[in-house]
């Protein structure tokens, strides 16, 4: 699963085997949750998060519903899934759990200083939509802290940024919805139920064989049995 010149892809090939349920043993567990926590900190890393490699920071990085993300965001949201894939990991070792512990501080210091800013006043947004849907995975995951109330309110935001059109402005729309489907709140339901359109018409259709639009269809049905 490791990637040796590239954390998000790394990443990325955790994040396939959680999403498709498969097992990975103790074992590359481990050298997965070493190789990760090793970038913690590390030069190009955000808030003392994980740096991923130079290319990754000039060429940006592809989520894993497939939307590209470049700049300080692409840094910001690889430091915030790699904590939220250690999390996941489980591999009770001091190693990680310092690293996951230096990133979480980091982050902290991060929401503490935007919340200083008279203008915003939504614990549940950081920075950008796009940054803010990378906040709601780590946090869905234990992250950071305050999470059931960040969660709660970055969901209800949404509202407000609706198109019309099933989706949201600015925000990403599957990587959102990726999201939206951890959640245990009226609001997030509320918004894949909105969703729903979208979610149905690509639900519906044939069953594709590229990666990032398989992932969308199986995103799809799952999202819709969450609003059943």
């Amino acid at each position: 699963m490791i990637n040796r010149t590239s954390l998000s892809k790394t990443i990325d090939a955790i994040n396939a085997s959680l999403f498709d349920g498969a097992v990975i043993d103790s074992v590359e567990r481990r050298q997965c949750a070493h190789w990760i926590a090793a970038r913690q900190g590390l030069p190009g890393a955000y808030a003392g998060t994980f740096a991923g490699f130079p290319s990754e920071r000039t060429q940006g990085i592809v989520l894993f519903t497939g939307e590209r993300i470049a700049s300080a965001s692409a840094r910001h949201i690889l430091g915030e899934e790699a904590s939220r894939v250690l999390r996941q990991l489980r591999v009770p070792d001091r190693r990680v759990t310092r690293a996951i512990g230096a990133a979480d501080a980091g982050m902290l210091q991060c929401l503490a200083r935007s919340a200083e800013d008279p203008r915003r006043t939504n614990p549940g947004l950081f920075c950008c939509s796009k940054c803010s849907v990378g906040l709601w995975r780590n946090l869905l995951a234990g992250g950071l802290d305050r999470q059931e109330e960040r969660l709660q309110r970055g969901a209800a935001h949404l509202r407000s940024m609706r198109s019309g059109k099933s989706q949201w402005r600015r925000f990403p729309f599957w990587y959102t919805v990726l999201a939206l489907c951890e959640m245990e709140n009226a609001e997030a339901r509320a918004e894949l139920r909105y969703a729903a359109p979208e979610l149905t018409r690509v639900a519906n259709g044939r069953a594709p064989s590229t990666v990032y639009a398989r992932r969308r269809h199986l995103l799809a049905m799952r999202a819709l049995t969450v609003v059943e």
